[in-house]
């Protein structure tokens, strides 16, 4: 089994002891039940590692003893997937998927076609909804460095994303250049833009090829919103060498 991982500051984790409390304390105790004398990792999700040995658990609290620390370095070319905002829960899927393979950012974006529609506070709710997704999951994939998810962006940030980025793709089922023969930098950002169920409009299009992105053909099936991305990354990720 490999050894589970929790997050915890990290002032707390250049001390030899650690007692870790609150929800990550109570997760490690009542939810994964460790002991005295089981290995668990503490990570601040930015790349920063502390090998740790179980002291004592109570009832809401783990306390460790720090054997070993290390630091892993964020990848040089990272991906960011700008998800079009899916119905229901697809969205909470989506992020949990594509942080399990790797992604690095998430954008939610109100496109055109979205069904689903964040505003006022229905917005800050599924921001935090897709945050708390991200870091559960990144825990269970053993991410020492976890998952940024930005603010919801409009069509016109997420064009000044992709103008920015070393690459940017957008996902089309009407593209000619496959996705796996796009060239690949060595470094920077990779911006991929999944459309929502209703597809990325003209209009979008249009303005995301202006600021400098390559529409590509992702695969001779048409993917679910909420699969696409994790597809996408998972070619991308194998290409640079990340997997």
């Amino acid at each position: 089994m490999s050894v589970p991982v929790f997050l915890a500051d990290r002032a707390d984790l250049e001390a030899d002891r650690v007692v870790l409390g609150g929800p990550e304390g109570r997760h490690a105790a009542a939810v994964r039940r460790m002991r005295a004398g089981e290995r668990i990792d503490l990570t601040d999700g930015a790349g920063f590692v502390a090998e740790c040995v179980v002291l004592d658990a109570g009832k809401d609290s783990v306390a460790a003893e720090v054997v070993g620390r290390h630091h892993v370095d964020a990848p040089a070319l990272r991906l960011v997937v700008v998800q079009g905002l899916p119905k229901g829960d697809r969205g909470e899927l989506a992020v949990e998927m594509m942080t399990e393979v790797g992604v690095d950012v998430v954008v939610p974006w109100a496109a055109a076609r979205c069904v689903t529609q964040w505003k006022g506070d229905r917005a800050a709710k599924g921001t935090a909804r897709w945050r708390s997704t991200a870091r559960e999951a990144g825990k269970q994939a053993r991410r020492f460095h976890l998952p940024e998810v930005t603010e919801q962006a409009t069509t016109g940030q997420v064009a000044e994303l992709i103008s920015r980025a070393a690459l940017g793709i957008v996902l089309h089922e009407e593209a000619e250049a496959p996705l796996t023969g796009l060239p690949l930098p060595a470094e920077g950002d990779v911006v991929i833009v999944v459309g929502p169920e209703g597809g990325v409009t003209g209009e979008e299009l249009a303005r995301f090829t202006q600021a400098g992105a390559v529409p590509a053909l992702l695969g001779p099936t048409v993917l679910r919103t909420s699969t696409a991305g994790v597809a996408a990354a998972s070619v991308l990720l194998s290409r640079c060498g990340r997997w």
